[in-house]
């Protein structure tokens, strides 16, 4: 338990900073219900769709390349199906969401978990700030796609992050989302955590009742997201590690409990932490800039090859 972990207790619904995956799912039967889960070959994408297949749920792996989706799914359980799904290419999501419409199942949960971060340098994916696009309108295509997939009471987990506080001044920059006019690592990484917040806020404005959208904060954790972060930062990260960042099962439990625990069932639009629902930025909570992220995400869309 890290240090943090000793004076973190647990929320109203009896999980908290030191609960896992594992723990939120205690005493769950998960058999018949399909999960489709970006980024599953690492980190807390890994650790969550291991848990989902132990209690009982088949698991749509997706990652990078088939080889890692099939490498992944073997220790998700016999049912697991791997498919690929490159989010900063537009052909790749189409065709991933072909792929699990393709299997014909009903989805109880998609979980966002897949991203980037921190990029040193400003680059650019179809005309568009990498990270806004990868871990953004990658996901937005992959979601709206598969809609019709959703069971009635089906879940959409979007990964945010703490980090949604520290993007620029305005938020989004709407009129800048190539990044001409100044670029930082960390301002982009939060613009584009920022975003993952207010589409789960706007999209549970558009489900069927029953439904649910909602973002989390997993925690900071020590996974290969951070391959980006420069030379000092990545070798001092393994030595706090133990004194103040989660572990990987822990930092799997927030997004695992609100795609699958009953404290989740019917909350809707909301952004969680540490296994409960916590507040936002202020930014988070702009309902307005949503619906413009939203509309500008439909044209970047609709002008993709």
């Amino acid at each position: 338990m890290s240090l943090i972990g000793l004076f973190k207790g647990k929320g109203p619904n009896g999980f908290g900073y030191n609960s896992t995956a594992e723990d939120v799912t205690s005493g769950l039967d998960l058999t018949g219900k399909t999960y489709l889960l970006t980024g599953c070959n690492s980190g807390i994408g890994q650790e969550t769709a291991r848990v989902l297949g132990l209690r009982g749920a088949r698991v749509i792996g997706a990652a990078r390349s088939m080889e890692k989706a099939t490498a992944a799914c073997a220790n998700f359980g016999p049912d697991a199906v791997p498919i690929v799904c490159e989010l900063s290419e537009p052909s790749s999501v189409r065709a991933a969401v072909q792929s699990v419409r393709d299997l014909g199942h009903t989805l109880d949960g998609i979980l966002c978990n897949a991203g980037i971060m921190a990029l040193p340098k400003r680059e650019l994916q179809h005309g568009y700030e990498a990270q806004f696009f990868t871990n953004h309108v990658g996901h937005f295509i992959l979601v709206t796609g598969l809609l019709n997939q959703l069971a009635d009471d089906g879940r959409v987990v979007m990964t945010s992050s703490t980090a949604h506080t520290a993007t620029y001044s305005e938020g989004i920059r709407l009129e800048d989302l190539a990044a001409e006019n100044g670029y930082t690592a960390w301002g982009a990484y939060g613009q584009s955590k920022l975003s993952n917040l207010l589409f789960a806020n706007h999209l549970a404005t558009k489900m069927k009742p029953g439904q649910t959208a909602n973002a989390v904060h997993p925690g900071v954790i020590m996974t290969n997201l951070g391959r980006h972060m420069n030379v000092v930062a990545r070798t001092l990260f393994p030595v706090v590690s133990p004194l103040v960042l989660k572990t990987i099962p822990q930092g799997a439990a927030t997004q695992t409990l609100v795609a699958t625990n009953p404290a989740a069932a019917g909350q809707t639009g909301q952004y969680w932490s540490d296994c409960n629902p916590a507040k936002s930025s202020s930014f988070g909570k702009d309902a307005a800039l949503a619906e413009k992220l939203w509309a500008k995400t439909e044209e970047i869309v609709a002008e993709l090859n």
